[in-house]
């Protein structure tokens, strides 16, 4: 089946989970695995690239294990028959630690970026396009799973859809005159697995393990209805402050501004060097918490941007500069370790 551009992420999915690769594998498509090794349960954890739900064939089974002193098993599995483990005697991850998996697919090997650093290529022993489900099990909590295939530019743009494995609670779209910027959040109640719609142009994802801040980047085409940037990161053990700007020249169209000093998140836009009113209103308590880690989903919608953190809709920002495509520049800056994104 062609691939007619990204899939949109899941968010915060359940462990076990297993989720549809859309299109399923080809080359150049690149999977990333992003979580927490959880520090109290089981000493494993598995993410296999396998055909169907059941488990019975799994072309790649990527197994980091914890126990006598650490290392990686990678296997292939045919009807239900196990082949000879590849095995890597070192341990790139720490339990109780966050951790960014990438893996690309190429026509002879899967090669496995671990925080930003190639560790292993695991060459193919079946062919790699029957694969169509990821799984993830073990001791291993998730913020996200994202696909990028940088070698797929369609010539116009083309929707697919973003499964979600735990509900994200966005409002319903305002009809007829904007509303004002105080409104009243109605929860959309959702399942696993319902979608929202993003559009099918490749994102452009940095796998690194930490970037320097502050961090700057261009915004591919600017906003536009549907386009998602994704963050993730951890906040420093002493962090005071940290921001997130959509920038249009120099403009700040959207201010993100978590104040652990305030226990607030304001956000604001900045014209001709002059801030507007602040918004701090938030539906429930502050999500981001010093020394742990966390993800920022922020989708822009016509009327405005809707941000989400760790998978749950935390607020609305409605558009106070209207000429999306012209907001095409991310920063961000503060008391923060970023080591994801994708705009």
């Amino acid at each position: 089946m062609a691939f007619g551009g990204s899939q949109g992420p899941y968010l915060n999915p359940a462990v076990p989970f297993s989720g549809t690769i859309q299109g399923g594998l080809q080359d150049g498509l690149e999977i990333t695995v992003s979580g927490t090794v959880l520090s109290s349960s089981g000493s494993r954890f598995a993410v296999d690239f396998q055909t169907g739900f059941s488990g019975d064939d799994i072309a790649f089974h990527f197994n980091p294990r914890f126990e006598d002193g650490g290392y990686v098993v990678c296997n292939t599995r045919q009807k239900r028959s196990w082949g000879p483990e590849e095995r890597k005697m070192h341990m790139p991850l720490q339990k109780g630690m966050p951790f960014d998996l990438c893996f690309l697919v190429q026509s002879s090997d899967f090669k496995v970026m671990v925080n930003g650093s190639l560790f292993v290529q695991y060459f193919h022993r079946v062919p790699f396009h029957r694969v169509d489900t990821i799984s993830v099990n073990g001791s291993v909590q998730l913020s996200y799973i994202s696909f990028q295939n940088p070698r797929t530019v369609p010539v116009q743009p083309a929707f697919s859809k973003v499964p979600f494995s735990q509900p994200v609670c966005f409002p319903p779209r305002p009809k007829g005159r904007r509303q004002k910027t105080q409104t009243v959040i109605h929860t959309v109640q959702s399942t696993p697995g319902q979608m929202f719609s993003t559009p099918a142009l490749p994102p452009v994802m940095y796998p690194h393990s930490a970037y320097p801040m502050p961090f700057v980047t261009t915004i591919p085409g600017g906003l536009y209805p549907s386009k998602s940037i994704i963050l993730s990161g951890t906040v420093l053990p002493s962090a005071q402050r940290f921001h997130i700007n959509l920038c249009s020249g120099s403009h700040i169209a959207f201010h993100l501004n978590p104040r652990f000093d305030e226990n607030a998140v304001v956000r604001n836009t900045q014209m001709n060097n002059s801030w507007g009113f602040e918004e701090r209103s938030l539906p429930r308590k502050m999500p981001f918490v010093r020394g742990q880690s966390f993800s920022v989903w922020i989708l822009c919608d016509t009327h405005c941007l809707k941000v989400a953190v760790d998978g749950q809709h935390l607020f609305e920002y409605y558009h106070r500069l209207r000429n999306l495509p012209a907001i095409n520049k991310l920063e961000v800056g503060g008391d923060i370790q970023l080591t994801h994104v994708q705009t």
